[in-house]
């Protein structure tokens, strides 16, 4: 069997890149892009598209000659139309998404909304219950700032930042923590409250509702496809631990 790759002097042949494949958890990682290949097959760049991808792509690289391009793909072992397929593939899978998915964005996003949903909320957490107490009331009586106290008391990394934390999205923080916030209006102080081995005191400070922008909307284009490969490789992939013989 012929050789396909040397690495620091040792040669493997494809009977050896199986097991090899396999070891390094590459496997399923391939079965995407073979997915994902035969997706975007009748996705067509431009030549414009082309030709700019092209350009982009020897300047990030500096090949500033055909020849240069050459020795690339020499040491890449491709030829010019598997470096086409390989640099035009994002934007053929973003077109695909569009193709795909771009009339179930508003739908996902609406039954996303509530997880998208960010805060800004100040935490102080300590051990003691009794501390946590006399924390709560010099905040609520304003005897002290709840940054100073944080500052001073907090026994996390939000110490550092006055008990600042955010923005995050509100499914980010401890589930209990989220469950509290998602019920709050911005202001509003918590009384201690235990939540693991911690007794925390939280304020909301801010609620930042999400929007469908153009970012968000390529969010959820990602996730919908990410959906459909993960169902697909589920449904259309298997890994056989050794080869099938009739």
């Amino acid at each position: 069997m012929s050789v396909v790759l040397e690495v620091d002097n040792q040669v493997y042949t494809a009977e050896d890149l199986v097991p090899l494949l396999t070891q390094y958890q590459i496997l399923p990682k391939l079965a995407q892009e073979i997915l994902t290949d035969k997706a975007i097959a009748e996705i067509k760049c431009s030549d414009e598209e082309n030709t700019q991808i092209f350009n982009q792509f020897c300047q990030k690289n500096q090949l500033t000659s055909e020849e240069q391009v050459q020795e690339w793909l020499n040491k890449q072992g491709m030829n010019r139309d598997q470096l086409q397929n390989l640099i035009t593939k994002k934007l053929r899978i973003d077109q695909y998404k569009q193709k795909m998915w771009a009339d179930q964005v508003d739908a996902h996003f609406i039954k996303r909304k509530s997880q998208l949903d960010r805060v800004v909320y100040s935490l102080i957490r300590v051990e003691k219950p009794e501390v946590a107490q006399e924390l709560f009331f010099r905040i609520k009586d304003d005897e002290n700032t709840f940054s100073a106290l944080a500052m001073e008391y907090s026994q996390g990394t939000e110490a550092q930042t006055g008990g600042l934390i955010g923005p995050v999205e509100i499914n980010a923080p401890h589930p209990k923590i989220a469950q509290i916030l998602a019920t709050c209006q911005p202001g509003q102080l918590v009384p201690p409250t235990r939540v693991g081995e911690w007794i925390v005191i939280i304020r909301l400070e801010n609620y930042l509702s999400a929007k469908l922008d153009n970012s968000m909307r390529q969010r959820m284009l990602d996730e919908l496809f990410n959906h459909w490969l993960n169902e697909s490789i589920q449904h259309k992939v298997s890994f056989l631990s050794s080869p099938v013989t009739s």
